[in-house]
């Protein structure tokens, strides 16, 4: 596994339940097609595989 994963943010989460909204803000998304940085670790990939409609993992 490399150290970073990139995460997109590519559909809005307004019309989605709280638990979606609280997912994406705790990764640190706030804009659609912001691109943050985390670390590649099983909590952020969880995080991101919880929310796949709304999420990309940019290579």
């Amino acid at each position: 596994m490399e150290g970073t994963i990139r995460i997109k943010l590519v559909r809005s989460p307004i019309c989605t339940p709280e638990k979606h909204k609280r997912i994406v803000k705790g990764l640190g998304l706030r804009k659609l097609n912001q691109v943050v940085e985390r670390p590649d670790s099983p909590v952020f990939r969880g995080m991101v595989k919880k929310v796949p409609h709304l999420l990309e993992v940019v290579e």
